[in-house]
């Protein structure tokens, strides 16, 4: 991860007050009263509003910071689906293949995670697919392409101790090769921080 991206993501943890991704160097590993700058404002309790908006930027910051048109549309097609359009959100939101990626620990990082997949680095079923967003299916294949398998980014995170993948993906680190066995609920989900997508609903359902 470039030191720009690096950035980048303390901003975002800066700016919400929380560290989103569990990492040991994130700036907010503390709980402050106080918001980013030089002196700080004290926060003030937030409003209904203020707290559904609070929320998105959490979930939209996790996975990324996935833009406002893109994010929305997931909502409204976890609305569109049968069931719980919270549990459908994270559903979707978890089968994106940046996701899936992240989650298989090939790479550090959600953000490492999309240019990893923009840059053809990444099979699908044996296709390559270079979108980010492409929703993968239960009992698909995702593989790091062989000429990928030893570039630093992937060997580091491979090796990291940092998070583990989660029980609703099989990764095989030596073939280099991950399955989506099912989509997750938001329990089987390794948040570090408590994520709260029914606001999320609260908040595009206004």
């Amino acid at each position: 991860m470039s030191d720009k991206r690096g950035e980048a993501k303390h901003k975002i943890d800066r700016r919400l007050g929380v560290n989103l991704w569990g990492r040991a160097k994130s700036p907010v590993n503390n709980n402050r009263d106080y918001g980013p700058g030089q002196h700080g404002q004290r926060r003030k309790k937030p409003t209904d509003f203020g707290i559904q908006l609070m929320a998105k930027q959490k979930l939209k910051g996790y996975y990324g910071s996935i833009g406002e048109r893109q994010f929305r549309g997931l909502y409204q097609e976890a609305s569109r689906r049968r069931g719980d359009t919270s549990e459908n959100l994270v559903g979707l939101l978890e089968r994106r293949l940046e996701t899936v990626v992240y989650r298989a620990k090939f790479v550090p990082t959600v953000f490492a995670a999309r240019q990893f997949v923009n840059h053809g680095h990444i099979k699908v079923n044996g296709k390559r697919v270079n979108i980010g967003s492409y929703q993968v299916k239960e009992g698909d294949v995702v593989e790091v392409r062989e000429r990928s398998r030893d570039l630093a980014l992937v060997l580091t995170a491979v090796q990291s101790n940092e998070r583990d993948v989660p029980q609703y993906i099989t990764a095989d680190h030596k073939k280099m090769t991950a399955q989506f066995v099912r989509t997750p609920q938001l329990a089987d989900i390794p948040y570090p921080v408590a994520m709260e997508p029914h606001l999320v609903v609260e908040f595009y359902s206004r």
